[in-house]
C-alpha cells in the first residue's frame, strides 16, 4: 500500500502529464494578424530595345458583358467560364508610359474619377512606379472615351501640367463638336471629351495630327477606325522589337480572341470595328511582335499565335529587367 508521500507525488505526476499534453495541443496566444485588402502598386516595367516601358494600372471595373457582347447571353457566359471568368467581368484599364530615353510619352490616361472609385488610380502607380505628372512629355490618346482621357484632369485641372495632348483629327473633330454633341441621343460622351480636353485645348496643348504618321521617333500612330471615328493606335519601335499599343481593339480577350467577329456595344461602328482587329492581330501573329491592350487583363501585355479562326493570347513573362 502506497505511502501518503507516495500518492501525492503520483497525483502530482498525473497532473503535470495532462498539463503538459494540454498545452501542447492548444492555439498560440497571438493575435490575428489583421487583412491589409489592398494589392501592391499597379506597375509593371520591361525593356522594348532602348526604351522602358513601364504599363500602369488605372484600376478595374465590373462590366456586364454577357450585355454588352453581340452574341448570346449564355454562350458569352459559357466562353468566360472555360477562363474560369463570370459575369459581371472584371475588366482592366491600363495605359503606357513610354521612356524613350529624350521623352517620356503617356498612351491613354485612365478614367480619372469618370467612372467611379475603383478606377482613377494611374496617377498614384505612376508615382510608385517612380515617374511624376510633371515629366511627361506628351500625351498619345486611343481614342475619347472616359476611360482613356479622364485621367487628364483633376476637377477640371489639366492632371499633367507640361504636357501636349495628340490624337487624330477624326476624332478629337467628331467628339469636340458642339453640333454633333447637339444632334447625339447620349450627350454624355461628348461632355466627357469636352470636359477632359478642354484645359489642354483652352492653353493651346492639344495637338491633332492626320492619318498615319511619326509623332516622335520610334512611336507611330496608326488609324484602326470603326471602335470609334478616330480611333487610333501606336506602334512603338526601338532596337528591332516592337510593342504595339491598341487601345480599344478588343474588351474581352476571353471571347474575342476566340471569335474576332464578337463586336461590344461601346463600338461606334460596330461592322467596321471588327476589321481592324483582324489586320493587327494578324500582323502581331505573323510578326512575332508585342501587343498591349487597355483591357487586357494588366499588364495588358503579350504575343500572339494563330489559334484556328481566332488567336492566342500568350501574356509576357515576368522579367526582373536583367
Amino acid at each position: 500500500m502506497k505511502t501518503l508521500q507516495q500518492r501525492t507525488l503520483s497525483a502530482l505526476a498525473t497532473a503535470l502529464a495532462a498539463g503538459f499534453a494540454a498545452a501542447s495541443f492548444a492555439s498560440p496566444a497571438w493575435a490575428a494578424a489583421p487583412m491589409v485588402k489592398t494589392p501592391a502598386p499597379g506597375y509593371y516595367r520591361v525593356m522594348l530595345g532602348q526604351f522602358e516601358i513601364t504599363p500602369l494600372s488605372d484600376g478595374t471595373v465590373d462590366l456586364p458583358v454577357d450585355k454588352l457582347l453581340n452574341q448570346d447571353a449564355k454562350k458569352t457566359a459559357a466562353t468566360l467560364a472555360k477562363s474560369y471568368l463570370g459575369v459581371p467581368l472584371e475588366t482592366s484599364d491600363n495605359a503606357y508610359l513610354v521612356n524613350t530615353g529624350s521623352k517620356l510619352i503617356l498612351i491613354d490616361s485612365g478614367a480619372g474619377s469618370f467612372f467611379g472609385p475603383t478606377l482613377g488610380k494611374l496617377v498614384a502607380n505612376m508615382k510608385a512606379a517612380g515617374y511624376a505628372p510633371e515629366q511627361v512629355d506628351e500625351i498619345y490618346i486611343t481614342h475619347f472615351h472616359g476611360d482613356h482621357v479622364g485621367g487628364l484632369v483633376n476637377d477640371s485641372a489639366a492632371a499633367f501640367p507640361k504636357a501636349v495632348v495628340r490624337a487624330n483629327k477624326l476624332e478629337s473633330d467628331y467628339w469636340l463638336s458642339q453640333a454633333n454633341m447637339d444632334k447625339a441621343k447620349d450627350k454624355d460622351g461628348f461632355k466627357a471629351a469636352q470636359a477632359a480636353l478642354g484645359p489642354y485645348v483652352k492653353a493651346g496643348r492639344f495637338k491633332a495630327f492626320e492619318g498615319d504618321v511619326e509623332l516622335v521617333p520610334g512611336i507611330r500612330a496608326q488609324l484602326t477606325a470603326g471602335h470609334t471615328p478616330g480611333h487610333t493606335t501606336y506602334m512603338v519601335e526601338s532596337g528591332g522589337q516592337k510593342l504595339h499599343v491598341i487601345g480599344d481593339l478588343i474588351h474581352v480577350a476571353a471571347v474575342q480572341m476566340e471569335n474576332p467577329e464578337v463586336t461590344i456595344g461601346f463600338d461606334n461602328d460596330p461592322k467596321a470595328a471588327a476589321a481592324p482587329r483582324r489586320k493587327v492581330f494578324d500582323a502581331a501573329a505573323k510578326g512575332g511582335y508585342l501587343i498591349g491592350g487597355a483591357h487586357l487583363q494588366f499588364p495588358g501585355m503579350g504575343h500572339l499565335a494563330k489559334d484556328g479562326k481566332g488567336y492566342r493570347f500568350i501574356p509576357v513573362n515576368y522579367t526582373q529587367m536583367r
